[in-house]
């Protein structure tokens, strides 16, 4: 009976040890999280900032869900790992493993700002920021976001929904360059402008300055100053990798995985957020820190842990959210320098702006910034481009053509 230790019960974890289960019911399994015994869902924090769902509803397993799958959850900090002896340490105790998983995921970035690391200056990332921002939202007027990715501006969007007056300081001179070509970054700038959100691009934050009365005033170069009663700030995140610096585990901005999910240690896997692996369009190491991409890799750890042979296929990334009035996605490779032909639908499709990329009569990207209509087909077109699937057909005519291909694929699986 082997012993197997995982790190981390979020996307990764989780997936990893259902899918342990599913080929091994006696080995013994220790989970260990620094974050408590009950997973929760980072995506879902603004929508509870939002109230379109109960404090109740970011948990994502049931109470008993350990217990189910026959595993002792630990609440402790992994401060290292002796690879020679084979233990995970915590400040309470070390614990042996056969074979060991990494999925610590990532954590917010904090800039280099003056007064950054000061109450009333907050991440969206964990449960833990979200019961420090919920009092700021239900109490507060006006908030201050830092950066524009897709936290950043969710959180904007989830306090002006709520009518918190809001501004949102960008460094570069657009929004979302990892999620959108220009022209969606256009458009949804010109939506989140409708909605009353002062979004300013180009600016450089310097200062935060803490009033006696606990509001800040935010200084900005050039000498101007915005006063907001509390700053959120979204300007990336990065894997948990620290406790790894003593350890012979290769890394780079994660951990280096082959398609086994392996990393150089042959007993030790890593797996989501933390971990770099290989991509649909042939990168060796490259981390999409996406909840789909982290269930995928936990699955490939969690199958091979148990003796299961099992390749990952590459992770694509792919982004959807809502927010603005407007279904934001991407996917793929969706910028038209990645592409030799591009297709814009006309807008009396009812899409709004949707763009599907091309690579030698493949398709390798997609962009939308419109209706939730046109993302239906994002699902659908994920699996073609792992294949590398040539589309034989018109641009104008790829959602017939997929929904087509998808039919006859299902008939003949007698589904």
């Amino acid at each position: 009976m082997k012993k197997i230790v995982i790190i981390g019960n979020s996307a990764a974890g989780l997936s990893a040890l259902e899918n342990f289960r599913k080929h091994d019911q006696e080995s013994q399994v220790t989970v260990i999280s620094k974050e408590g015994k009950l997973p929760y869902s980072r995506v879902l924090i603004p929508y509870i900032l939002r109230k379109k769902i109960s404090y109740a509803g970011i948990h994502i397993c049931p109470e008993d869900y350990f217990e189910k799958y026959h595993a002792e959850m630990i609440c402790a900090e992994v401060i290292g790992i002796d690879i020679e002896k084979q233990t995970v340490k915590t400040e309470q105790t070390e614990y042996p493993y056969d074979e060991l998983l990494i999925a610590t995921g990532s954590y917010a970035v904090s800039p280099p700002i003056e007064g950054i690391n000061q109450e009333g200056v907050f991440h969206m990332w964990t449960q833990s920021d979200l019961d420090h921002l919920i009092p700021y939202f239900d109490h507060s007027k006006k908030v201050c976001v830092i950066g524009s990715g897709f936290v950043a501006l969710q959180a904007a969007w989830a306090a002006r929904y709520r009518g918190l007056d809001v501004v949102v300081l960008e460094l570069m001179d657009r929004i979302m360059p990892s999620v959108l070509d220009e022209e969606g970054a256009r458009l949804l700038t010109e939506k989140i402008r409708e909605k009353g959100v002062d979004l300013r691009t180009g600016v450089s934050t310097q200062r935060f300055e803490k009033m006696d009365d606990g509001t800040f005033k935010i200084h900005l170069a050039g000498g101007e100053e915005i006063e907001a009663d509390f700053v959120i700030v979204g300007t990336g995140v990065r894997s948990n990798i620290g406790f790894l610096k003593d350890t012979d585990i290769q890394t780079e901005r994660g951990i280096l995985v082959d398609s086994h999910m392996r990393t150089n240690i042959p007993n030790i896997y890593a797996a989501g957020d933390v971990a770099a692996g290989p991509t649909t369009f042939g990168d060796e190491h490259l981390i999409h820190a996406l909840w789909p991409t982290a269930c995928e890799m936990g699955k490939t750890a969690g199958k091979n842990m148990a003796g299961i042979d099992f390749e990952y296929e590459g992770s694509l990334n792919m982004n959807v959210t809502e927010m603005y009035g407007v279904t934001v996605a991407s996917m793929g490779k969706f910028y038209d320098a990645d592409a030799d032909q591009t297709y814009v639908f006309d807008e009396t499709a009812g899409y709004g702006y949707l763009k599907i990329c091309y690579k030698d009569d493949k398709v390798v990207g997609a962009c939308l910034v419109g209706s939730s209509d046109a993302v239906k087909i994002f699902g659908k077109m994920r699996p073609i481009i792992r294949k590398k699937e040539s589309i034989e057909c018109k641009p104008e005519e790829i959602f017939d053509y997929i929904n087509k291909t998808t039919f006859n694929e299902m008939w003949r699986k007698g589904l």
